[in-house]
């Protein structure tokens, strides 16, 4: 069976990013999945001044190690001022070192999700823009407008959105 990791570009504890993905990872078939939480790869923010004189970070260690476990990923991102958040961007700024190709060529469903009604369209265009440079097969996207309207209750309220998303989440799984 195939595995896939979900998670948000936030380590807010209460990111609706993580909420989005993980209510996309349990629209999946026949593939299992985990949530990862970002949280769980702490580093020092990126410098080559580091880089040189410091050893690579084990937060990022770590995370390079997970991301080969997985066949694809789900990934919702935190829009702040338009752009990644700095803990998603600090990331993989550092998983980069190690491994240009952070998604390894895999699968991606890239989301993003706000509580107005752009639903993150600048850090979606901007991931939709770089990932594939990043080793990101991206195969589907979507966008989450007023997440606190449409969302309730751990699922998606709103019936249009819901179906959108489960069309977005079967192309991601068909491509697995």
């Amino acid at each position: 069976m195939k595995k896939i990791a979900a998670f948000a570009g936030s380590t807010s504890t209460t990111s609706i990013n993580k909420q989005l993905a993980g209510y996309a990872a349990t629209q999946l078939k026949d593939t299992s999945f985990d949530v990862l939480d970002l949280n769980d790869y702490s580093a020092p923010v990126f410098s080559e001044d580091i880089e040189k004189s410091e050893e690579y970070p084990q937060g990022a260690a770590k995370f390079n190690e997970t991301l080969d476990q997985y066949d694809g990923f789900i990934v919702s991102l935190a829009e702040h001022n338009g752009s990644y958040s700095a803990a998603f961007k600090n990331i993989f700024d550092w998983a980069s070192r190690k491994n240009r190709e952070v998604f390894r060529k895999k699968p991606v469903l890239v989301m993003a999700a706000s509580p107005g009604g752009r639903g993150g369209a600048g850090v979606l265009a901007s991931a939709l823009g770089t990932f594939p440079h990043m080793g990101a097969n991206v195969v589907s996207n979507f966008s989450f407008p007023v997440f606190y309207d449409n969302f309730k209750d751990g699922s998606v309220v709103n019936e249009e959105l819901n179906e959108k998303l489960k069309e977005a989440v079967a192309t991601f799984e068909n491509s697995l």
